[in-house]
């Protein structure tokens, strides 16, 4: 379980390297220093700048279709005209459930332009979950896709509320739904007067929080939050300019896609590439395809592509930055080595917080750099909460040590919350170092590495504790990795009878066509982890269920543990080291549940 410090020969290796780019970053920091709150400024006139400077430059592409930035911002104007003339007003929200499509994006920026909420929804949801994000949202208008008719049809009925359905489709709208192309071609291109309007305090969007348990959460994302996110990453940390072509394969619902990839791109004035979906085999042949400079990726994406066979074409591409995060140390390395790309621009973030890490040094295995405050405090895993000392107050980590991440909370800093009142609240920490001060609570438990940089190495609720020591899952999937016929793995506690914290379990996706060894598993895992780390127990699984950012869900395997009765999957138990993991029978089970056998 080691750790990557930062040292001073390392940052002054990395700052000479930006010495031919101090007249882009000073631009960069000048653009942020201009903004604030109450300024006359936001993502709509950002774009309708862009349409008046660089109109025939390419603003977007998809599918081998391109508009220029006067074409997009067009078509967002007459968007923007219907959404007008359907009600819509500054401050309403505007609900949108559809797929990666341009008039996705086409639909965002027209709400932006009014100065109304994007209500950013999941297409994948379905049932109570849908219901129970739209119910959140309370939108003054719905914009739907032709393939989310069915998901949105069947939450509606059951729903008191009425909204107007704007659908975006061919052909023929389905019956109370009005067709959003039809009228927004009977609609005036001109920029509408509303943007000015726009202030960049005004909300931009609600992001859904992804999390591996319980029902979504709907962040607040403002204009200036946005727009910082633009200038800092894009023209800061990756370097962005007007010849960069971006290619984003995530989801635009979520806030790396919409956020991070569309602001770095329209402050540069650059061209966005949206792909539908993300493809493994597909992904190098794209990113030739379109002359990608940058991309957007998730540590599960490098895994998928790593897995991939070998080819020649590895490093023919033009990508010079990729930008993401959870790219995992085990495979960093091995990623920039494979495919040649020369900067791993690994961000921290989070949809509900105030500041962010991010690598604009290109040093490895980090999750960056923050110029603002925070703090990393000391942890129980056992009962996930911070630990207090006699006086109530919390105590900061030595460098090294891992703990949680908290943010301070004030008028520089604001916290824009969710939707949810309760849900804001329990994010909320005061008293933490003095009296009366107020620090939001990221969830996760971070690393100091030195020089202000930090390594993530879990969410809370991930960590857990077995013989009196903290486990953290991503340091055994790491270990987990290493194992032969290991495709994939996740990592999460279970309870057993008769035994203090909670005993590792790993749900493993083998290698198609391998055996699980179990004994060779436990050799490995031996050598890799201390002894308190290493999973009791093992399920084969054939994937993962994961959320629409590759989280894997954890709720339903922790739920089912290790009961052959709940679980249909192959289980394995590691009571004797040197035979390694066995087969997990009812009768053993029934012996571990009982107290009869203690799982060492």
């Amino acid at each position: 379980m080691g750790e990557d410090r930062i040292e001073a020969r390392d940052i002054a290796r990395a700052a000479l390297g930006l010495i031919p780019e101090t007249p882009r970053l000073l631009r960069a920091g000048l653009s942020l220093a201009r903004l604030h709150p109450e300024a006359e400024n936001s993502i709509g006139l950002l774009l309708e700048r862009r349409a008046r400077e660089t109109p025939w430059h390419t603003a977007l592409m998809f599918e081998g279709e391109c508009w220029s930035y006067h074409a997009f911002n067009a078509w967002a104007n007459r968007i923007a005209r219907v959404m007008r003339a359907t009600g819509v007003r500054r401050g309403d929200t505007v609900a949108i459930l559809c797929e990666n499509r341009p008039s996705m994006l086409a639909c965002v920026a027209a709400v932006a332009k009014i100065g109304a909420v994007a209500g950013m929804l999941n297409p994948n949801q379905r049932g109570a979950v849908l219901r129970h994000s739209i119910e959140l949202l309370a939108p003054r208008v719905f914009v739907v896709a032709d393939d989310c008719v069915a998901a949105l049809r069947s939450v509606l009925r059951r729903s008191p509320r009425r909204v107007e359905l704007l659908w975006d489709g061919a052909g023929v709208p389905p019956r109370g739904m009005k067709d959003l192309r039809a009228l927004a071609a009977g609609e005036r291109a001109t920029d509408p007067a509303s943007t000015r309007r726009v202030k960049l305090a005004d909300p931009f969007c609600f992001i859904f929080t992804s999390g591996t348990t319980g029902l979504p959460k709907a962040a607040v994302m403002t204009q200036l939050r946005w727009m910082r996110v633009g200038y800092a990453m894009g023209q800061g940390a990756m370097r962005l300019g007007a010849d960069d072509v971006f290619y984003c394969a995530l989801p635009f619902h979520h806030n790396s896609a919409l956020t991070v990839c569309w602001s770095a791109v329209l402050t540069a004035g650059a061209t966005l590439v949206m792909a539908r979906k993300f493809s493994a085999s597909r992904f190098w042949d794209d990113i030739r395809a379109s002359g990608a400079t940058a991309f957007v990726y998730i540590g599960e994406f490098c895994r998928y592509l790593i897995a991939q066979p070998p080819s020649p074409d590895d490093r023919r591409h033009a990508v010079r930055v990729m930008v993401g995060n959870g790219l995992r140390p085990e495979i960093w390395d091995e990623f920039q080595c494979r495919f040649g790309v020369a900067h791993v621009c690994e961000f921290y973030g989070s949809s509900e917080g105030s500041l962010g890490f991010v690598n604009a040094l290109g040093l490895p295995r980090t999750a960056g750099v923050c110029p603002l405050p925070y703090a990393i405090v000391a942890f129980d895993a056992e009962r996930e909460e911070p630990l207090r000392d006699a006086r109530g107050r919390l105590r900061r980590v030595s460098p090294g040590e891992t703990g949680l991440l908290l943010m301070p909370v004030g008028r520089l800093m604001p916290f824009d919350g969710y939707t949810d009142a309760a849900a804001t609240g329990a994010r909320l920490l005061h008293d933490v170092f003095r009296r009366g001060d107020t620090w939001f609570d990221s969830g996760d438990l971070v690393r100091e590495q030195g020089f202000r940089h930090i390594a993530f190495v879990d969410r809370v609720g991930d960590t857990f504790r077995w013989k009196g020591e903290n486990v953290a899952t991503t340091e055994v999937e790491r270990a987990l990795a290493k194992v032969p016929g290991v495709a994939g793995a996740t990592v999460y506690g279970v309870p057993v009878p008769l035994a203090d914290g909670r005993a590792g379990m790993a749900a493993i996706v083998p290698v198609a066509g391998r055996r699980f060894d179990g004994k060779a598993a436990a050799a490995v895992l031996a050598r890799e982890l201390p002894a308190y780390a290493v999973p009791r127990f093992v399920r084969l699984v054939t994937s993962h269920e994961t959320t629409a950012t590759f989280k894997v869900r954890k709720v339903e395997l922790k739920q089912q543990g290790f009961d052959p009765g709940l679980v249909a999957d192959p289980l394995y138990v590691l009571l004797d080291r040197a035979r390694g993991y066995q087969k997990l029978t009812p009768r053993l089970h029934a012996r571990i549940r009982s107290g009869q056998l203690r799982v060492p």
